[in-house]
C-alpha cells in the first residue's frame, strides 16, 4: 500500500504572529514542489496568520495540543471545536514536552486524541522512552505502553487519521540522534503493536515519523530507511531553508 511521507514541523513556544507570516511566506516557494506531505504545528495564537500565509500553498496548518472537553472550565486549554472553526487540519498529542513538563498520562493523551478524532481533526501522536528507560533496556516496554495508552478505543475508521510519531525523549532539542537503524527498530516495534491491536492492513497503512532532533544532515538517512515515514521536526522547522531542505530530502 502506498503511503505518502509526511514531514511536521512543530514550532513549539515560539514566533509572533509577524515572525509567522514571514517564516510562512519563506517557506511556500522553497516547498511548492514536495512529494511529501507538509505540515507547520504552530502556536495557538499563531494560527490564523499562519493559515492566512499558506493559503493557496501545500502547506497544512497544525496545532500544538488540544483539550478533551467540547467546552468547560479549562483555563488555559483550547478545545477541538475551536480548532476546527479556525480550520486547523492536525493537531499534535502526547508530546514529550507535554509529558514531562504539564503531566500529561498516557490516560489524557488518549482523551485529548480521541477528542481531536470526534471533532474530524487528523492527529500525530507521540511517543518515546527516556534516557534512563533507554540504558536500562525498556524501550521497546514504554512504547508498547504508550501506543496501546494512546490508541485505546480508537477504531480502525479513526486509525486513518492517526500518525505517530516516535520521539526517543532524549533526542530531542538536544543535537542527539538515535542511528537510523535504532530509529527504524523501535519504529517497527511501534507498527506491531498496531499490527496486533488492528491488524495487518492498518499497520501496513499507517504512517510512522521519526520525531528526534531530524536535520538537514541526517533527513536522508533516515528517511531511507524501510519503517520511517516522515519526520516530526524541531528547531529546524523554524528555518525556511532548513526545513525546505528536509522535506526535500
Amino acid at each position: 500500500m502506498t503511503k505518502k511521507t509526511i514531514i511536521a514541523g512543530n514550532w513549539k513556544m515560539n514566533k509572533t504572529n509577524a515572525e509567522t507570516k514571514e517564516l510562512i511566506q519563506a517557506l511556500v516557494p522553497l516547498v511548492k514542489d514536495a512529494k511529501c506531505e507538509v505540515v507547520c504545528c504552530v502556536p495557538f495564537t499563531d494560527i490564523v496568520t499562519a493559515r492566512k500565509a499558506a493559503r493557496g500553498s501545500n502547506i497544512k496548518i497544525g496545532a500544538q495540543n488540544v483539550h478533551w472537553a467540547e467546552k468547560g472550565a479549562f483555563t488555559g486549554e483550547i478545545s477541538a471545536e475551536m480548532l476546527k472553526e479556525l480550520k486547523v487540519q492536525y493537531v499534535l498529542t502526547g508530546h514529550s514536552e507535554r509529558r514531562q513538563y504539564f503531566g500529561e498520562t498516557d490516560e489524557t493523551v488518549n482523551l485529548r486524541t480521541k477528542a481531536a478524532l470526534n471533532a474530524g481533526l487528523k492527529v500525530i501522536v507521540c511517543v518515546g522512552e527516556l534516557l534512563s528507560e533507554r540504558e536500562a533496556g525498556k524501550t521497546a516496554e514504554v512504547v508498547t505502553r504508550q501506543t496501546i495508552g494512546a490508541l485505546k478505543d480508537i477504531s480502525k475508521q479513526e486509525l486513518k487519521r492517526v500518525v505517530i510519531a516516535y520521539e526517543p525523549v532524549w533526542a530531542i532539542g538536544t543535537g542527539k540522534t538515535a542511528t537510523a537503524q535504532d530509529a527504524n527498530d523501535t519504529i517497527k516495534i511501534i507498527r506491531k503493536v498496531v499490527r496486533k491491536l488492528y491488524g495487518r492492513a492498518s499497520a501496513n497503512s499507517i504512517r510512522i515519523q521519526y520525531g528526534g532532533s531530524m536535520n538537514p544532515k541526517n533527513a536522508s538517512e533516515l528517511m531511507a530507511m524501510k519503517e520511517i515515514d516522515g519526520g516530526l521536526i524541531g528547531g529546524a522547522s523554524l528555518k525556511p531553508e532548513d526545513f525546505a531542505k528536509v522535506v526535500n530530502y
